[in-house]
């Protein structure tokens, strides 16, 4: 029974079923918050919720059975549980605010399709280089923020008259979002040399550090991908050569039974 289980719960076609319910999943959860649609349809949504949510359910409930303790061996089926977990906790009352939560579900797709469990594992992958690129991004930061603080913070202090304006000033000014004409050109008019200071920073941060993530990333994901291309590499040659050792092992009998029937003859 368990075996049947097993084979359907990782059928081709059960996996397309349970993303068209995350999608639909998806799609109700956005009608909802659109008061016309909700005003017209609202019983209908609630009803679908309730489904989509008792198939997810009772899926979890079958691979606990189906695979018992090893269920919870595998990250991806630990991040299902927590999931639909956060789905059944009453939304009421001073839970009133995990009704959000919902669509929660809906990152289920990540666990589901295969092509985006490569993705978020090199992500993971890159966590240990990313750290080590944030804590420089910090000290950048930091080393910035204390000489826009002693330089400007006397003339904006909105800007830079603490430590902490600085940091978000700077941050802004890292991201391009209106750096040039809402902060560094304002302060040009009274410091004509600030240039000197922001276009380094910017230089550091926006075109250098930033730069440093993506290629982090890019370099986990190929790592990622090379070692999964390995793992198939690996069991397709496995799966070879114990068609070869049964091929040797038909030959020998056959060989066997030719010595046989010459010495009958």
């Amino acid at each position: 029974m368990r075996g049947r289980l097993s084979i359907f719960l990782t059928s081709r076609r059960w996996e397309q079923f349970i993303i068209t319910v995350i999608v639909v999943n998806a799609i109700t959860l956005g009608l909802e918050t659109v008061p016309e649609v909700v005003a017209v349809m609202g019983r209908l949504l609630e009803v679908l919720d309730r489904v989509i949510l008792g198939i997810f359910v009772i899926e979890i409930a079958l691979r606990l059975y189906t695979f018992g303790w090893r269920f919870f061996r595998d990250p991806w089926s630990i991040f299902d549980f927590t999931i639909v977990a956060i789905a059944l906790i009453p939304a009421t009352g001073p839970f009133t605010v995990l009704r959000a939560l919902r669509i929660l579900r809906v990152l289920r797709l990540i666990s589901v399709v295969p092509s985006l469990r490569k993705v978020v594992g090199g992500l993971i992958n890159a966590l240990p280089g990313l750290a080590s690129i944030i804590v420089l991004l910090l000290l950048v930061f930091y080393v910035f923020a204390v000489m826009a603080t002693k330089l400007f913070g006397a003339s904006f202090p909105d800007w830079f008259g603490s430590i902490g304006a600085s940091f978000y000033s700077l941050f802004q000014i890292m991201t391009l979002e209106s750096w040039s004409m809402g902060i560094v050109r304002p302060v040009m008019e009274v410091y004509p040399w600030a240039w000197m200071f922001f276009v380094p920073f910017i230089a550091c941060t926006a075109f250098t550090v930033l730069n440093l993530f993506i290629g982090v990333i890019v370099s986990a994901m190929q790592e990622e991908h090379e070692s999964i291309v390995e793992a198939d590499r690996q069991a397709l040659q496995s799966e070879t050569e114990l068609v070869l050792a049964e091929v040797r092992a038909l030959r020998a009998e056959v060989a066997e039974l030719r010595e046989e029937s010459r010495a009958r003859g």
